[in-house]
């Protein structure tokens, strides 16, 4: 397992979110502006792309936004969603961020809950789509 990280979309990245979000979940806002400042993460196995997620400064909260995690399904359950999350904190942790907050889709809150997130109770919709914003302050 290696881990890329860029400062533009990589195109295993995009093929990855089209995958996940728009064929499969059906989203079709799946690209937007932030990916052309944001940091993007892909994981591969071996020489494939299987995970990746995006983040940002959000400078007016003065915190770091995680978003767009998106795991291929031949690799769930094997703790790759994981591991992109902890590259992720580790990449903004090294810019000196200390909080992050995500926007996650409401059925994946118990796994970010795990990962040491905590909902803010704020459940709003995406695309139809229930989300609960969640915010973990990183361990320095």
């Amino acid at each position: 397992m290696r881990f890329k990280v860029c400062e533009f979309l990589p195109d295993e990245a995009a093929k990855i979110r089209e995958e996940v979000f728009v064929r499969e979940q059906g989203f079709q806002e799946e690209f937007d502006d932030i990916d052309g400042f944001a940091g993007h993460v892909v994981l591969y196995d071996n020489e494939t792309a299987a995970a990746t997620c995006r983040f940002f400064e959000d400078a007016k909260e003065k915190i770091y936004v995680i978003g767009r995690i998106a795991v291929l399904k031949p690799y769930r359950g094997k703790g790759l969603g994981a591991c992109i999350l902890q590259k992720a904190e580790e990449e903004i942790r090294k810019r000196g961020g200390e909080i992050i907050s995500l926007h996650a889709q409401q059925r994946a809150a118990g796994f970010y809950e795990k990962q040491g997130y905590f909902s803010e109770e704020k459940t709003d919709f995406d695309e139809g789509c229930p989300h609960v914003w969640m915010v973990k302050k990183l361990n320095r």
